[in-house]
């Protein structure tokens, strides 16, 4: 059962660098247990379709220091594709500290924005595609639901939630990875595990939103699933 407890790097008084701190173990995770390559798969799949006389977009929910959406831009520019994000986030230092990290990315514009109100900022369809990483099992059951339906109105073609897993092996697995890291990354990292989703809980979460074109594929080894896809004919009558 998920248990929800509030993380540090959630509160509005963190300290720039006990962020930072958080931030970079993030990104470290990210590289090293494939939340990068989570997004870029799919991403590799549906370019089969894209066009080449237009700029792709992608709405990144949750950014933290973006560097998701910086791996995906620098995949998209090698194989020849314009991949533009908005990526937002809620916590003023958090965009601070994201805003140093990709300030020589120029396809990748920062926004404030709660992720809860995603439809009061952006209307249906303003972007190809939304992506929320490593960031939904922040939220209680109800605003997951109702932040990957708003994704799902904002995004025209299709969405990715890429998230870890909550099981015995990611809980064992953050207590060795978090090893020597400070505090704050090691109480945010076990609390991260225990308020995550089981793949089988994903889908339930799919099943309930109507989400009948998403997958959930879960690996074993990187403790991670996605929950994705791409609705028929997205780009058959593309703007």
């Amino acid at each position: 059962m998920r248990v929800l407890t509030p993380e540090r790097m959630d509160d509005p008084d963190a300290t720039r660098a006990d962020l930072d701190a958080s931030l970079r173990f993030i990104r470290v995770v990210n590289r090293r247990l494939g939340g990068s390559r989570a997004l870029i798969r799919h991403l590799a799949a549906w370019s089969r379709r894209w066009p080449r006389d237009r700029p792709v977009t992608l709405l990144d929910v949750g950014t933290g220091s973006a560097d998701i959406p910086l791996a995906a831009v620098r995949w998209a520019r090698r194989r020849g594709f314009d991949l533009r994000v908005t990526a937002v986030d809620l916590h003023a230092t958090t965009l601070a500290l994201a805003r140093e990290h990709v300030r020589d990315e120029p396809a990748i514009t920062l926004e404030q924005a709660d992720a809860r109100r995603l439809t009061d900022r952006y209307a249906d369809d303003s972007f190809d595609y939304a992506h929320a990483g490593m960031f939904l099992h922040h939220l209680p059951e109800i605003e997951v639901l109702t932040v990957l339906r708003m994704m799902d109105r904002v995004a025209r073609a299709g969405i990715v939630w890429n998230d870890l897993v909550r099981s015995p092996l990611a809980r064992l697995g953050v207590r060795v990875l978090t090893l020597g890291r400070p505090e704050i990354v090691r109480h945010d990292a076990r609390v991260s595990v225990d308020a995550g989703f089981t793949a089988a809980e994903a889908r339930d979460l799919a099943r309930r939103l109507g989400l009948g074109h998403c997958r959930v594929r879960a690996g074993l080894w990187t403790q991670r699933f996605t929950l994705a896809g791409e609705r028929p004919g997205a780009w058959a009558s593309a703007p």
